[in-house]
């Protein structure tokens, strides 16, 4: 007789549950199942039919639905979440029931009115990642639905699933409000008490995607010359490159980010000319304060920033100018090319990739030898080592602390009012271990620069190294602030994460922990982190899946690795994380 074949389909599958259904229980039994039933009754099943939904099964806290369409299974997603948000307003916070949804298209297998299979894996341990009220989905799902509903899709980045042999894009579902929200927080972004501004990337209109570094470099260096200016608020440059290649609402960018004003404009590069428009807009009203057109050599770039960055200051706060008139600057280099190889440089490496941070590094040694005095380059290349280090991509880690090193303390010897120079050599001296010498010089960054997010992160990371968990607290809170949008925000949250594991809050570094892994450019870190908080949580099993999926992100991560590359200050706290680690059973 014939082996009976497998029946199988291609479906969109929503998993979903109940954030925090142990505690709901625990404070109401009775009350708590009485809503869910109302919620299910009134809502959820009504809503699920309406949108041409199959209920597959549910659990006490969960529920599997089959969608013949992604479009269909993320407009019920979204107008349930809507909803309950409404429904539960007036309850107190500890009573609301909000639940968590993961969405993927895939493949099932069929038996009788079950599905089960890889597909539907890929959805529930999508609701796995998701916070309270969140709506997760596949890349799958966002190739289907983007453009098709009234929503955005933040791109998460590749994530490491449990269980899931190969990572899986992640886009996070944003509705209406919340996409004015700052990422792990949930809470609207308040307008600074001073002077505010957002630089948004300049266009490239040369027409050739190999000058788009060219432009850049441009932004990124008016928003450091507008960061020098103490009592401005300007918005970091990771955080306003993410609208590069839209064209959005400024007032909907001002009141994203929390600023007053918004800086657009273009670059065009033609043979040794340059056309820069720049255009200053109150995000308030939508209305153009001041713009305006320069046609340049490229000898005469340098001036152009500064008379823009001057033309701002005055624009926005006319009794500043004079005082920004007295600012430190950054002495430019000598030679045109070296900027421009530079810049090539910095492109790579905010990519982050290894073969990226492999050809900065390239790059920036260029660069050096085209102007030996250039002190930003070293800059560079001291950043270069650094995240080849903190990504895992070297074995080398003592050779690179030493190449960065020289290049920080190089960087500074030849400008040393530069804040970006001094981070270098901060962060250089933090991965030696030498936590005390890496507080002094990220201080000076933050006192050169108070709108450097980076400074401000790595110096409370420094402090936190040092045994000062508390104390670098608020310089992780200011660069999350300065730097909403920000791709390293995951690393903002770990620290986070590691400020309250190392003050004896396991719970609260566990949540901080699991943020940071829902958002991009997931790092070793994040893992070692979570499995040394629910260890000493005492949720052993959670700690060895976490210890897991660290190790198939770096198969050699052990405690050797670890005690390598942790070089913190306070011999006690040191000893707390890595018997956290090996509770975890983190190898030797």
């Amino acid at each position: 007789m014939a082996e009976e074949r497998v029946q199988r389909r291609l479906a969109a599958i929503l998993a979903a549950d109940v954030v925090g259904y142990s505690r709901l229980m625990e404070a109401d039994e009775e009350g708590t199942r009485t809503r869910l039933r109302s919620l299910h009754a009134e809502l959820i099943d009504p809503r699920i039919a309406a949108d041409g939904g199959r209920i597959v099964k549910t659990t006490g806290d969960g529920i599997l639905v089959e969608f013949p369409s992604a479009v269909d299974a993320v407009r019920n997603a979204i107008a349930i979440q809507t909803a309950m948000a409404v429904r539960d307003e007036a309850l107190p916070e500890n009573l609301r029931v909000m639940i968590r949804v993961g969405i993927n298209v895939g493949d099932v297998i069929v038996e009788g009115d079950d599905i089960h299979g890889h597909g539907v894996n890929v959805a529930a341990r999508l609701e796995g990642l998701c916070g309270p009220g969140d709506i997760y989905v596949s890349a799958s799902v966002h190739e289907q639905a983007e453009g098709k509903l009234e929503a955005a899709f933040e791109d998460l980045g590749e994530q490491a699933l449990k269980n899931i042999e190969r990572p899986v894009r992640v886009y996070r579902v944003v509705v209406g409000d919340r996409a004015t929200t700052t990422p792990g927080t949930g809470e609207t972004l308040a307008l600074p008490d001073k002077p505010s501004v957002a630089v948004l990337p300049f266009q490239n209109m040369s027409g050739d995607p190999e000058q788009e570094y060219f432009s850049d470099g441009i932004s990124e260096d008016i928003i450091t010359a507008l960061s020098r200016v103490r009592w401005f608020f300007v918005t970091a440059r990771n955080s306003t490159f993410a609208y590069k290649g839209t064209a959005p609402d400024i007032r909907k960018v001002a009141k994203d980010l929390g600023v007053h004003y918004v800086l657009e404009g273009s670059v065009r590069k033609a043979g040794s000319r340059v056309r820069i428009s720049a255009q200053l807009v109150d995000g308030a009203t939508g209305n153009h304060i001041w713009a305006e057109r320069y046609d340049r050599e490229l000898e005469d770039i340098f001036e152009v920033q500064d008379e823009i960055t001057l033309t701002v200051v005055g624009a926005i706060e006319p009794e500043l100018e004079r005082a920004e008139q007295e600012r430190a600057r950054r002495k430019p280099p000598e030679s045109m090319r070296a900027w421009d190889v530079f810049q090539r440089g910095m492109w790579h490496l905010y990519r982050r990739s290894k073969d990226d941070l492999d050809e900065a590094l390239r790059l920036f040694r260029q660069a050096i030898e085209e102007a030996p005095d250039l002190a930003v380059a070293y800059a560079g290349a001291e950043e270069a080592c650094f995240f080849q280090i903190s990504s895992g991509y070297s074995d080398a880690r003592d050779a690179l602390r030493a190449q960065m090193l020289e290049f920080g303390r190089r960087a500074v010897d030849l400008d040393d009012l530069d804040a970006f120079t001094h981070l270098a050599l901060g962060r250089a001296l933090n991965l030696q271990g030498d936590n005390e010498g890496a507080i002094a010089e990220l201080e000076t960054a933050v006192r050169l620069n108070p709108s450097f997010a980076q400074a401000h992160y790595s110096l409370g990371w420094a402090m936190i190294w040092a045994g000062g968990a508390k104390q670098g607290i608020p310089h992780i809170e200011t660069a999350m602030r300065l730097s909403p949008h920000d791709p390293s925000f995951g690393q903002f949250q770990v620290r986070m994460s590691e400020a309250h594991l190392f003050t004896r809050r396991p719970e609260e570094a566990i949540d901080w922990a699991r943020q940071s892994l829902r958002q991009p450019n997931t790092q070793t870190s994040r893992w070692v982190l979570l499995a040394a908080s629910l260890a000493h949580a005492g949720r052993i099993d959670e700690a060895r899946q976490a210890v897991e999926s660290l190790r198939r992100m770096s198969p050699g991560y052990d405690l050797t690795v670890a005690r390598d590359i942790w070089r913190l200050g306070d011999g006690e706290t040191r000893d707390y994380l890595f018997d956290g680690l090996r509770k975890a059973g983190l190898p030797e």
